[in-house]
């Protein structure tokens, strides 16, 4: 595969990883409004508003930790799941902490939301795991040169007879 064929498959896996982790961030968050029935039918355009700007948000924020990943995982290769699964999950943390104060003077994080921080690594597990099924099943291939085509071994030869030795007559002797 080449490097530019490469980098299309890249930006595409991310693209829906990034698409799967807001639906996943939007659903969670929208969960408890959804399991009440007396709210009536939602809305499909808001709906979808919704979801555009889950997608928008998550693929802000993850592109540069996801591109770190990314980039480790093509130079050395790494084509496990498990691997993309604990990047995007790492991801996912990293996207929340940096969203949530920091107080220098305690070195803790100020209002931290449990639930919101297990949705962000919920969702950088499912998202780094789309991300794999499309693009990191494949990383590093594209350093690799092309095999060769081998020709198709056809059927054995069929083994012929020995054809016959020409005769040719003894050589005459002269006579004295």
């Amino acid at each position: 595969m080449s490097l530019i064929g490469r980098l299309f498959a890249i930006a595409f896996g991310f693209l829906f990883a990034s698409l799967a982790a807001g639906l996943v961030v939007v659903g969670t968050m929208l969960f408890p409004e959804l399991s009440d029935l007396a709210g009536g039918p939602l809305d499909p355009d808001a709906m979808n508003i919704v979801l555009g700007f889950g997608f928008i948000f998550v693929s802000g924020f993850a592109l540069l930790p996801a591109l770190i990943i990314v980039l480790v995982t093509e130079a050395f290769s790494i084509r496990s799941a498990l691997v993309y699964a604990i990047g995007g999950g790492l991801v996912g943390v990293g996207c929340y902490l940096g969203l949530v104060p920091f107080d220098p003077g305690t070195l803790q994080f100020d209002g931290i939301v449990r639930r919101h921080l297990e949705i962000m690594t919920g969702a950088g597990i499912i998202g780094g795991l789309v991300y794999w099924l499309i693009a990191g099943r494949n990383a590093g291939l594209w350093r690799d040169p092309p095999r060769l085509r081998t020709a198709r071994p056809g059927p054995p030869p069929v083994p012929q007879a020995p054809s016959p030795a020409p005769q040719t007559p003894p050589p005459s002797q002269p006579s004295p």
